[in-house]
């Protein structure tokens, strides 16, 4: 009997019980559904999560400069004049994996406009940061790399000064505000950030190029810290090693002496963010795996109460010379087109309600390819070892009985 043929009268015997070929698929639909809905669920949740840590900085290294101690008094971390621009320079040049760097530097200041005053934190930064912190601006650009090299008198401001020097979501591009007596021009303000994972009000500074910090404010050359953006978060340990390496080459320390500088990673983000995403997976295989079993049982059920109801037919089929092997596959191909054409349905009413929650509840989705693809795999692959046993069961019948059967 050829293929087509087989899976023809497989369609016509599933058709004579419309109602209960329906129900049937139910299970597979409904389980197939839910698992294209939980992992574009699962997976939008990931990208949400995983662009909120990189908003608050991810695959961050940060280097401090180290104490300061002299004639027995011993200062805190970033008390030391050990960090400098070169050395910022040097990493940028000598260490691969260090995708984004920044040159940090601060001081507080009072900050007028007009007849508006602010007392806050003015943050001597580098062009990376907007790439590295995923902080757009509302009004205006960031400084430019020449703004650097001239340490020109230039401001990005938080939204927590721009609303209180130039009232709520005023836009001050192009005005000029003074930081210790000296102008500064506003090319723009920074979109709402908050409260960062480390600790301070990202809304509650202003941000102006480290040269102009350092020559025109401080009147210094040495950092206080320098912020560096590994390419992915599987290379933080590994560029922080070589961090360390470059700058004890260059501040000509020796084996054994200790480093005057600090250096921490974020790898405690990445360990929380693999654990979270390694739970969600597990959580989301459990259910499928649930979700699948249950339609191939029901299928199972099915296919048994089939076999019973068609003995006769079995009988008669191989009583006029169809094999064994025949009647096996005739129910196999009945158990898989139950499996593919429910998983079809069911990975259509995954999408939908994948699409439905993205639009309705404002719930971020994706979906992968290969989830759409382990789906149906899945469900052929139900309906061949649930439908395997009936089919073995009516493959096994003996005509004669078969016959007799009423």
């Amino acid at each position: 009997m050829s293929a087509f043929m087989t899976f023809r009268i497989a369609l016509k015997a599933l058709g004579r019980n419309k109602m209960r070929t329906g129900l049937t698929m139910l299970g597979m639909i409904i389980g197939v559904a839910a698992v294209i809905a939980l992992v574009a669920m699962g997976n939008g949740a990931q990208s949400a999560i995983e662009d909120q840590i990189k908003g608050a900085g991810t695959n961050l290294i940060t280097v401090n400069a180290g104490n300061f101690s002299q004639g027995g008094v011993r200062g805190g971390s970033g008390t030391s004049s050990s960090l400098t621009v070169e050395d910022a320079e040097a990493i940028r040049n000598e260490v691969p994996g260090a995708q984004y760097l920044v040159a940090d530097t601060q001081t507080q200041a009072q900050v007028i406009f007009g007849n508006q005053n602010w007392y806050t934190r003015i943050q001597g930064t580098d062009v990376d940061l907007p790439l590295i912190r995923a902080w757009s601006t509302t009004f205006g650009t960031f400084f430019s790399p020449q703004d650097v090299t001239s340490a020109a008198k230039v401001a990005v401001l938080g939204k927590t000064v721009a609303d209180t020097l130039f009232g709520p979501d005023a836009d001050p591009t192009g005005q000029v505000i003074r930081i210790r007596n000296q102008p500064f021009k506003v090319i723009g303000v920074m979109a709402p950030k908050g409260q960062s994972g480390m600790g301070p009000d990202m809304d509650d500074q202003v941000l102006t190029p480290y040269t102009t910090v350092l020559k025109k404010l401080l009147g210094q050359t040495s950092l206080r810290d320098i912020t560096i953006s590994a390419a992915s978060a599987g290379e933080t340990s590994a560029v922080a090693d070589q961090v360390a390496v470059v700058l004890r080459t260059r501040h000509k320390l020796v084996p054994g002496q200790d480093d005057d500088f600090i250096v921490r990673t974020a790898e405690e983000i990445a360990d929380i963010r693999t654990a979270a995403m390694g739970t969600m997976t597990t959580l989301l295989a459990g259910i499928a795996g649930v979700s699948l079993v249950v339609g191939g049982i029901g299928i199972m059920n099915i296919m048994l109460v089939s076999v019973t109801e068609r003995t006769r037919e079995i009988g008669l089929r191989m009583a006029i010379g169809a094999k064994g092997s025949n009647v096996r596959l005739q129910f196999l191909v009945e158990a898989v087109a139950l499996s593919l054409i429910g998983g079809t349905i069911g990975i259509a009413l995954g999408f939908g309600i994948a699409q439905g929650m993205s639009q309705w509840m404002s719930w971020p989705t994706k979906v992968p390819i290969n989830a759409v693809l382990m789906s149906f795999g899945f469900a052929a692959a139900t309906g061949v070892f649930f439908g395997f046993y009936p089919a073995q069961k009516a493959a096994r019948l003996d005509p004669i009985d078969a016959l007799r059967f009423e």
